[in-house]
Parts: structure tokens; sequence; C-alpha cells
């Protein structure tokens, strides 16, 4: 199995992105750890390249917590999220309840995590769960025949626009 650190810049920074959408970096040592704890070796100078290269700032959220975010989906921060989807996800089919995820190898471990967490966190409120292989994702759906849905949701899931 490939290792997660040697995961291209573009597949790493698809990561990035899901993270900020999921509102869990507040600090540049926060996405390292974050990186860390999926096996991702980053210093503080490449999360803050990272974070510099797909558009997030730092700033208060409407609640009031201090945290990286997207301020302003402009066509150039669109296209720089579907590159890094592009690069993680190879291709997304639905069938029935589930959805199939094909990723470069090494990547769907990686995938099913950020997943997982959207999932756990409301934003993909209608997964039940994921398997992950080495380059194949495995999303279950909640209603039986809730894949095509699913499908739509990823995608708009991985182009960095919320889905709840």
């Amino acid at each position: 199995m490939a290792k997660k650190s040697a995961l291209s810049t573009n597949a790493r920074r698809a990561l990035v992105i899901s993270y900020v959408n999921q509102g869990l970096v507040h600090s540049q040592n926060d996405l390292v750890e974050l990186l860390g704890d999926e096996g991702i070796d980053v210093t503080q100078a490449t999360a803050s390249r990272d974070l510099e290269e797909i558009g997030a700032v730092r700033g208060r959220d409407q609640s009031g917590v201090l945290r990286y975010q997207f301020l302003i989906e402009s066509n150039e921060n669109r296209s720089r999220f579907s590159k890094a989807s592009d690069e993680l996800v190879l291709s997304i089919v639905a069938s029935g309840n589930l959805v199939v995820l094909k990723t470069p190898a090494g990547g769907a471990q990686l995938l099913a995590s950020t997943l997982d967490r959207a999932a756990s966190s409301g934003v993909l409120g209608n997964i039940i769960g994921t398997i992950a292989g080495d380059d194949t994702v495995l999303v279950v759906s909640k209603s039986p025949t809730g894949g095509k849905q699913l499908e739509r949701q990823l995608g708009q899931f991985l182009r960095g626009k919320a889905t709840k």
C-alpha cells in the first residue's frame, strides 16, 4: 500500500479543503496535527502554503470562533477545489444505496476518513458509513434508493460546496 505521505500536493490540499469546510482548522498547527493523524507529515510552513493556495483565511465565523474559512467563493477558488478533488477522486458511481469512489493508490482510507468525519458532523448526513480499500471507497446511503442523491451530494462536497 502506498504511504499517505506520498500523496500529491493536490490530493493533500483536497483533504485540507475538507477540513476547512468542516470548520476543523483553527490554526496552522491544528492543520499539521489533523494531517499527522492521517499519517501525512507536513511542516507548519507547508500547512501555511496549503491554506494560502486554497484561499482559506483566518477569521471569526458566525459563532465568533476564530478559524480558517472560505470567505468568497470565486471562480478561481472553485477551480482550485475542482483540481484538488479531481486528483483525489478519479470517479464516482452510484447503484441502489451505494456509491463507489475510485482514488489513486493509497488514497481511499484518507478519503473515507474525511467522508466519515463529514457524516458525523452532519455535513453529509445521508451516509451510514464507509469502507475503504487501497484505491476504492464504498459509501452506504441511509436510504435504500439514495445512491444517486448521495453521488450528487458527494460531488458537491468534494467541490467544496456545503451539502447540509
